[in-house]
């Protein structure tokens, strides 16, 4: 199959029959902008973003709004998320004018703690159960609602071991999951904001390089990597990004 036809055929036939070591070759070569031009060109829609609206998240949500300001941006919301989140999320909303769109799970945070107690600090089991209920499932409706063929996420190598091999493109069941800023580094990422004026999460200078919910986050310390911010060092992946 050539990429210019790739309109033709539906988004299951096409990533069953594409060649993704190719595509990932074509790609390394090209900056991030160009690669995000070559995704709208040649990969099915709809075409969507999720962002955590973390540390960095300016970055991607800047560089794929360049290509389609009306992008869907979706944001799982926990109900755990940190203050200095939420209000980023609407200084960044204005600010880019994003297409934002929220999802977030079918039992209220509330009722959640009525019915199992609080899962973050029940183990790695509760952890998972706690991820499972507040991220994967809302974001697999979100998916599927959206009926997204191509799916953008800000994943970088250097952010983690678990995250270190992460290739710009790649099947993800039936769609495309691409990383545009795979290989970018933490001095890309700021010369980025620098360049275009954009915010660093409020909590960033406080020593927050990770940021998730409010009761599973440390700040970085001589005594924690930056992988062990999260989840009390029990994991690193909340299950969004192992679908």
């Amino acid at each position: 199959m050539t990429l210019s036809c790739a309109n033709s055929f539906s988004s299951t036939e096409l990533v069953n029959s594409f060649d993704f070591e190719q595509a990932n070759y074509q790609l390394r070569s090209m900056p991030a902008l160009q690669r995000i031009e070559w995704c709208f060109e040649y990969l099915p829609g709809n075409h969507i973003l999720t962002s955590s609206f973390g540390a960095q998240s300016a970055v991607s949500l800047h560089l794929l709004t360049r290509v389609d300001p009306n992008i869907s941006v979706v944001l799982i919301d926990t109900g755990y998320l940190f203050k200095e989140t939420y209000q980023f999320i609407d200084q960044l909303t204005e600010q880019l004018n994003l297409n934002l769109i929220v999802f977030r799970s079918s039992i209220s945070p509330a009722w959640q703690e009525a019915r199992y107690g609080e899962l973050w600090q029940q183990g790695v089991s509760g952890i998972e159960q706690y991820n499972r209920l507040n991220k994967v499932e809302p974001l697999q409706g979100a998916l599927s609602q959206l009926q997204a063929g191509t799916w953008f996420a800000g994943l970088r190598r250097q952010q983690s071991s678990t995250r270190q091999h992460i290739e710009l493109i790649r099947q993800q069941e039936s769609r495309f999951k691409i990383h545009p800023i795979a290989d970018w580094t933490t001095k890309d990422m700021h010369r980025y904001l620098t360049e275009h004026r954009l915010p660093y999460h409020p909590l960033w200078e406080k020593g927050y390089v990770s940021i998730g919910d409010v009761h599973t986050t440390r700040p970085i310390s001589g005594e924690l990597a930056e992988e062990d911010t999260r989840f009390f060092g029990l994991k690193r992946e909340c299950g969004i990004h192992e679908l």
